[in-house]
Parts: structure tokens; sequence; C-alpha cells
């Protein structure tokens, strides 16, 4: 069992029950999937980009993401429908809180003059979403082996109903949240 799933079954739950006083442990708001996605724009002239931009991912997440592809046409953009233009890969259970515990205690202190995440990026149903600007905060990301700084998006959904909940949980969980 993981440390940040330790943690949550200890400490997380009875605060929540005595903080929003829950009369049933189901009702305690717990994580259901992360996902992350990262956008590769440069793959519409280059395959090879959403290679390793697939490997990347593969590696920070450790489990195979799956190829997006563009649901419209867009010729601005030289872009066809169904052209393969991203990546994007679910974590749920074990894996999910080994790559939580990861990004909050190794990964975002790795970020230039961090300072926190923002405290306002919910979506008003208890899902936080945030964007990382590179790939290389990620430990298992070697500088020599990537051909380009991609970002993505990382997306924790949890079953909080609203966002002060959600906040109180991702808190409790050790999310660095930036000081409003």
């Amino acid at each position: 069992m993981s440390r940040l799933l330790e943690k949550y079954k200890g400490e997380v739950v009875k605060a929540l029950t005595e903080k929003f006083s829950y009369k049933n442990v189901m009702q305690v708001p717990k994580l259901e999937k992360i996902v992350i996605n990262m956008a590769v724009g440069d793959a519409v002239g280059n395959s090879k980009a959403l290679e390793s931009a697939v490997n990347d991912l593969t590696i920070i997440a450790g489990q195979k993401p799956i190829v997006t592809r563009a649901k419209k046409s867009l010729a601005a953009w030289k872009l066809r429908q169904g052209m393969p233009i991203g990546c994007k890969v679910t974590l749920r259970g074990q894996r999910m809180y080994e790559f939580l515990d990861k990004f909050m205690n190794v990964a975002l202190p790795r970020v230039r003059d961090f300072r926190g995440v923002s405290r306002n990026s919910f979506d008003g149903r208890g899902n936080y979403a945030l964007g990382v600007k590179e790939q290389l905060i990620f430990p298992e990301i070697e500088y020599d082996k990537i051909d380009k700084i991609r970002g993505m998006d990382i997306i924790i959904v949890t079953t909080a109903q609203t966002d002060e909940e959600a906040r109180e949980f991702l808190s409790l969980m050790g999310m660095p949240f930036a000081n409003a």
C-alpha cells in the first residue's frame, strides 16, 4: 500500500469527517482518477514528436498512454479530422496514489520559483486541474534524451461534492497550495 493511501485512511478521513460532519464514511471525498494529457501541436508535421511525447508520458505515469486524435479539421493549422495530435493516460488505484505522491513531494518542488499551486483551479464539482510547463520536473526524465520541452495538463478527479471539500481534502493529502 502506498504512503499516500495510508495517510488518507489514517488521518485524512478522520479530519474531513470532523470538519464537514459526515454521517457515513462513504461521504468522505476520495481520489477517483488522475488524467494526464499532453498535447503535441508539432505532431501535425512531425510524427516523431508524438512518439517521443508518448515515451515521456509512459515513463512519467508508469503506463502506456493512448493517442488522442483531432475531432475537427482546421485549415489554419493544417489539421485534418482524425490526425493524431496528443496523448493522455488515466491513472487509477495504486498507480494513481504513487503518481500523486511523487508529483506533490518530488516533481512540484523542482519547479523554478515554486510558491505553491493555485487555489482557484477547481471546476465547481470538486475536481482540480493544473498545467505543468515542462516534463523535466519529473526525476525519471533524462535531460539529454528529450527532443523538446513539452507541458502537460494534470486533472485530479475526486468524489467531493463542492470545491471547498475538495480543497480541504487535497491540502490534507499534502497538495502545496499557494497562500492566498
